[in-house]
């Protein structure tokens, strides 16, 4: 075969396909995205960052506050997302009353978890534990006597529980903020339901059926409580006038006499 014909050029041939060379080099970049932190109570229609429109701008509320963003279930899911450790952890704290340190762990990361299962739980225990409590005392006193379940107590625990950790912070909420004070709400909410459960480990001890022993451990009780509240807010709240504390120490006080009275009598 000559050797002129496999000199000669196949690119034009049907079938081939060129070699393309190109200097040019494809780079990947990525973008770290900007944080996004969340404000509560929120301005409109949920959480908003700082930098929206409807958040806040350099340290600066822009719009009014709506309370679109409260009634949506989605501006209350970082509040649910919570470790069991971290929960453990909180609940250990509300049993120091005097260290005044809880507000500093739940700074980062405040939750509403703790506060409803702390709730929820105290729902069942006083109407059951409370019952029990009175059967112990009715046979104690006359072994002959009948008794009843009191199933109504389960509504007035729901109303006590839910209502107290539910309208006892929004109120103080709205004084602390009508005195000056820069307060959180959702971080008002978290101490004060987490302040309930020294009434749980109250409950299963208010079964002893002895007034007087009774008596002593509600008071310690409610003491221990009104304490964490007090000291921790204090701490929290610069400035806030003594008659405020005093308000939160007397509203644990009647809470935990309420309880003995009422579902331990």
């Amino acid at each position: 075969m000559d050797d002129s014909a496999s000199n000669l050029p196949t690119s034009h041939l049907l079938g081939s396909v060129p070699a393309v060379i190109s200097d040019d080099k494809k780079t990947t970049t990525y973008e770290v995205p900007e944080s996004n932190l969340q404000i509560f109570p929120p301005t409109s229609g949920g959480y908003h960052s700082p930098g929206s429109s409807n958040g806040y701008v350099g340290g600066e509320e822009q719009g009014g506050f709506s309370w679109k963003g409260v009634f949506s279930i989605s501006s209350y899911k970082p509040y649910f997302n919570v470790d069991t450790d971290v929960v453990l952890d909180r609940i250990k704290s509300s049993l120091y009353p005097l260290k005044g340190d809880f507000f500093s762990k739940i700074e980062e990361n405040p939750d509403l978890y703790g506060p409803l299962w702390i709730s929820t739980t105290l729902i069942f225990m006083f109407t059951a534990l409370g019952n029990c409590a009175t059967y112990f005392m009715d046979k104690r006193t006359d072994k002959s006597t009948t008794w009843t379940f009191d199933v109504s107590k389960i509504n007035v625990a729901a109303g006590v529980s839910y209502g107290y950790v539910g309208i006892v912070p929004v109120a103080f909420y709205f004084l602390l903020q009508y005195l000056g004070s820069n307060a959180s709400l959702i971080r008002l909410l978290c101490m004060w339901g987490y302040s309930l459960f020294i009434f749980m480990i109250a409950s299963f001890l208010l079964l002893i059926p002895f007034e007087f022993v009774r008596w002593i451990i509600i008071l310690l009780a409610g003491c221990a409580s009104a304490c964490f509240v007090a000291v921790n807010l204090k701490s929290y709240v610069e400035g806030a006038e003594m008659l405020v504390i005093v308000g939160a120490l007397v509203l644990q006080f009647a809470l935990a006499i309420f309880i003995k009275t009422y579902f331990f009598p």
